[in-house]
């Protein structure tokens, strides 16, 4: 009777580990979170699939906190861990993490459950030292979790910062409604404490960007894109591109400063940017990528440069046929930027480079002439300023920025002063021991002998175990086998039993429309000949060049191995009713339907909303009949820019 149990046991132990890998199994991962320390950065939560990818697949919240070792690489990328990560910590999807280089910390904020109702807020950090989580003292009684905001650091003030987006049910215990915020909530990591501070104004945001610079009296953010509630109307609208909100840490206070070009960037929404900026600090340039379309449309994926002080828009790189969102820009040291998963609209199969979790690196000065993408160079050292920068700029690859106001002159003669100013950044003491203890010394005790230890037991032994593993080995084929067609008898005959019931289709996840002319490639094949990526037959002498025809060998692989991609939590039909209203599919600009219940302080708030862009686990999933099935494609990593 202890035989079969064991059995049992055995089998179950390995189908779970089987269905659960991460790493093995990734295929796509969105909404998630990163932040960098030291030399690693940490990626946390959002909405996996796992591979092999089908028409029955579904979205699964990511329940693991992952590590990428910028000087271990895998592919040409950083390689990933998995680090603990138990069930009290929440996973989810559309929040923040705040690094803390100083104390070796990782701050999490923010999200919207996916897996499980919303628990009342609590500021918990990852600590790197001692690979452990834990639940900071800070008061947060007049905090809230919000989600689809805007999220940034100063390190050398110790101080986060996150902007606007929703309070949904999904991110706070039984919130009736959902609220636009327009403050912004500040975490001092020095006192570990929270405070509110004001907005640039009374309208509410979410969904954009924002990021630091070292410029001015103690540094500035700089926050633009997403969407807008002006004056208190129900009628949401993009926040144009060429309305840049900058935030004086030091003053604590906000300023407004339009930008200009040659062109400006279409209005989006979920797209990522990150900053690099010149040793002389005669420019700040901000690198944006993606994002997703504020009402019609399949969203972009192409890369704009805001240079400051100028607000010059610049176009770095034009292509726009993957377009997706919901990704993250992690920036190592000045140089380059990963670009790391997102939801794809316009793709319906295959994953996104699974052999590396979906990287993919901009070289902000570019390696080679005119290389925009390409490998993960950890050695690669300073800043170097692209052509396309300096010739709308004056200066150089090294600086020397001629062009030091906007065209249009300032809005506040505030902000060109502090502008006319580099913050120096300093080195923030810790405020904690960040070494870890020793090791315990290993023992030089030799252990006495055991029954074990007889040749004849071990003889025994060695034939019972072989006969064992035999069975077990026979009995594991066996169960495969019997599962899958299990399975695909129980797909034949319910076809859509993977699906859930959904709100009406949104923009987000709505089908491509036909009138939208996009033209590509299926990913893991190269795309066509005639395409902006410039696909060019595989060298064998050259490595990481395109990573198409690897993919597709991986790709079979893993299908082999992953019969069963389940892992995380899928959520529950009853929590359906928790998450945010969609994004409605037609109205551009969109609107809040319900009546305006009140003013808050901080906020709008209304009885339900229709704004494109929510998404629960079941809303993106590729096997949802009538919705974008897609979250990730297998674009290049290295492409040759065409001029």
């Amino acid at each position: 009777m202890l035989f079969p149990l064991i059995i049992l046991w055995f089998l179950g132990t390995v189908t779970l580990a089987i269905e659960t890998d991460p790493l093995k199994g990734f295929c796509r991962l969105h909404g998630h979170q990163t932040a960098v320390v030291d030399r690693k950065f940490y990626i946390d939560g959002g909405l996996v699939n796992w591979t092999p990818l089908s028409a029955e697949s579904t979205n699964y919240t990511s329940t693991w906190l992952r590590e990428a070792d910028f000087d271990n690489l895998h592919e040409a990328f950083p390689e990933h861990s998995l680090l603990t990560k138990d069930e009290t910590v929440p996973s989810v999807q559309g929040g923040v993490l705040w690094p803390d280089e100083s104390n070796k910390l990782v701050y999490q904020y923010g999200g919207e459950y996916g897996n499980s109702r919303p628990e009342e807020f609590k500021l918990r950090f990852y600590d790197i030292v001692y690979k452990t989580w834990n639940v900071s003292n800070a008061t947060t009684t007049n905090i809230q979790r919000s989600a689809w905001g805007a999220g940034a650091t100063a390190q050398d003030k110790g101080m986060s910062f996150y902007y606007g987006g929703y309070l949904t049910a999904a991110s706070v215990p039984g919130y009736p409604t959902t609220t636009v915020l327009s403050n912004m909530i500040i975490y001092n990591m020095n006192d570990n404490s929270f405070r509110n501070q004001s907005g640039p104004d009374n309208n509410p945001r979410a969904e954009g960007s924002m990021v630091y610079i070292p410029a001015g009296d103690g540094g500035m953010l700089v926050y633009f894109g997403g969407v807008e509630f002006v004056n208190g109307n129900l009628i949401g609208q993009p926040m144009p591109m060429n309305m840049i909100r900058i935030y004086d840490i030091a003053n604590n206070l906000w300023f407004m400063q339009n930008a200009t070009g040659d062109e400006i960037p279409g209005n989006r929404r979920r797209f990522c940017a990150g900053a690099a900026w010149a040793e002389d600090r005669s420019s700040y340039n901000i690198y944006l990528y993606g994002g997703a379309s504020v009402g019609d449309g399949t969203g972009y994926g192409d890369v704009w440069i805001l240079s400051l002080p100028s607000f010059t828009w610049i176009k770095f790189y034009p292509d726009n046929e993957y377009p997706h969102h919901s990704l993250s820009c992690t920036v190592f040291e000045n140089t380059q930027m990963i670009v790391m998963g997102g939801h794809f609209p316009n793709q319906t199969s295959n994953c996104d480079v699974p052999t590396i979790y979906g990287q993919h690196n901009l070289h902000f000065g570019k390696t080679d002439k005119d290389e925009v993408w390409g490998d993960f160079k950890p050695g690669k050292k300073g800043y170097r300023i692209p052509p396309e920068i300096y010739k709308k700029i004056g200066g150089s690859e090294k600086g020397g920025a001629t062009l030091q106001e906007p065209p249009v002159g300032w809005m506040h003669r505030d902000l060109k002063t502090q502008f006319s100013r580099a913050h120096t950044q300093t080195d923030r003491p810790p405020t904690r021991d960040i070494n870890p203890p020793p090791p315990p010394a290993a023992s030089t005790e030799t252990p006495a002998p055991t029954p074990e230890d007889n040749d004849n037991t071990k003889v025994i032994g060695g034939a019972v175990g072989g006969a064992v593993g035999g069975v077990l080995v026979i009995a594991a084929v066996g169960v495969f086998f019997l599962l899958r067609r299990r399975k695909q008898r129980a797909q034949a005959a319910h076809p859509n039993q993977s699906s859930r019931a959904m709100p009406p289709p949104s923009e987000m996840d709505s089908p491509v429309s036909s009138k939208a002319g996009l033209v590509h490639s299926p990913p893991g094949s190269p795309p066509l000949r005639d395409s902006k990526w410039g696909y060019t037959a595989p060298d064998s002498n050259t490595q990481h060049n395109h990573p198409y025809q690897q993919q597709r060998q991986h790709q079979h692989q893993h299908q082999n191995q992953h019969q069963h991609p389940q892992g995380g939590y899928p959520i529950s039909p009853e929590q359906q009713s928790a998450l945010s209203p969609p994004w409605s599919s037609h109205a551009t600009p969109f609107e809040l339907a319900g009546p305006n219940v009140s003013e808050l302080a901080a906020s709008r708030s209304v009885e339900r909303f229709e704004l494109p862009g929510h998404m629960s686990e079941d809303e993106d999933a590729p096997g949802n009949r009538g919705s974008r099935r897609g979250t990730g494609h297998n674009f290049p990593r290295s492409e040759k820019k065409k001029r």
